[in-house]
């Protein structure tokens, strides 16, 4: 068996480095791209194969152009719509895909798809050239780019679908399913695996189907029948999803998430709810009442920032919320977060 090697970057290369990323006039966040680049010489001293150096190269490059492509639009809220390549311009899944884009468009949202033909095309033209964002992937049977997203410029190219994948739900606070085959059922199932584990943090997914559609409650019969009596879920994971016909409804579940919920933050063994509007005192009281059994320990209380919040400047002036959460029920926050949406002190 082969043994990882132990080579420790020495001093002086570390040093030059850093002089490098001075030169370069970077000040920000200089350690980070100091670990980066010291990562890379690590793996030329380990004798990484030149395969594995292609793979490195070829990931960091492609997340560097998608990072690029996103970062004029940090602040605008953005949804990904996950559907069939193969879904023509007639079909009623098609219409779906384009209407849901037009309305989350009309709302403020930008549309992030896999910038290829079908419901990815149709989410594009739905949510417009203004709205749209394309992450596509290089296939040598699958065509170019759709002409929305290529057309300005909004649009990186990927090699490999992991790195895809990451930017697909990296970036996005909402989530639609169009009915699809093996990459649609993929991408929906990691995005369950993300939040029922708890290494995302809660967003809104909807499983969105033509009027009349079966096709996801196809997947909830197999829920019902299979996952849950064999114990490999558990009862109330697929609660966390909208199962809908409806553009409108399916509208309201992304939008209505997002109502009082900011974002959140854990320090140490506390999790910090950032929201739009506080809670009264009662609204508090009957938090604690329906979500106690998810603490590990105390009470959910209102609290200032914290004080690495405050280093970091993060979201200062929003009222907050926090709790010492049982972390093997981190799964179940989207509860919390919805209940919070539903005050009568949130924002309407």
């Amino acid at each position: 068996m082969r043994t990882v090697p132990d080579n420790p970057i020495p001093h002086t290369v570390t040093e030059a480095l850093r002089a490098a990323i001075a030169t370069a006039g970077i000040t920000e966040n200089a350690e980070l791209i100091a670990r980066i680049l010291a990562t890379g010489i690590g793996l030329g001293m380990d004798g990484t194969d030149r395969l594995n150096l292609k793979i490195t190269t070829a990931a960091l490059s492609e997340m560097r152009s998608a990072f690029q492509l996103f970062a004029p639009y940090e602040d605008v809220p953005k949804v990904t719509i996950f559907g069939s390549a193969r879904t023509l311009a007639h079909d009623k899944l098609y219409r779906q895909a384009s209407e849901i884009a037009a309305a989350l468009a009309r709302a403020g949202w930008m549309v992030v798809t896999g910038a290829g033909p079908g419901i990815m095309q149709a989410a594009a033209e739905g949510a417009g050239p203004d709205h749209s964002l394309g992450v596509s992937i290089r296939l040598p049977f699958e065509e170019k780019p759709n002409a929305i997203v290529e057309g300005n410029a909004r649009n990186v190219a990927m090699k490999y679908f992991f790195t895809r994948k990451l930017m697909l739900v990296k970036e996005s606070r909402g989530f639609v399913c169009v009915p699809g085959g093996f990459g649609t059922l993929d991408e929906m199932f990691e995005l369950l695996t993300l939040q029922q584990t708890g290494k995302a943090e809660p967003v809104p997914i909807v499983l969105l189907d033509e009027p009349g559609g079966t096709f996801w409650h196809g997947l909830q019969r197999f829920v019902d029948e299979q996952l849950i009596p064999s114990g490999v879920i558990s009862p109330h994971d697929l609660d966390r999803v909208l199962i809908t016909d409806s553009v409108d409804a399916a509208l309201e579940d992304i939008v209505g998430f997002w109502r009082n919920f900011d974002s959140m933050r854990w320090v140490g063994g506390m999790l910090v709810l950032r929201l739009n509007a506080a809670p009264t005192d009662a609204e508090i009281e009957v938090l604690n009442e329906r979500f106690g059994d998810l603490l590990a320990a105390g009470r959910i209380e209102r609290t200032d920032p914290m004080r690495v919040e405050r280093d970091d400047e993060d979201r200062l002036g929003m009222p907050r919320l926090a709790l010492r959460m049982d972390q093997t029920r981190v799964g179940e926050l989207f509860r919390l977060i919805r209940a919070l949406s539903d005050l009568d002190s949130a924002p309407r």
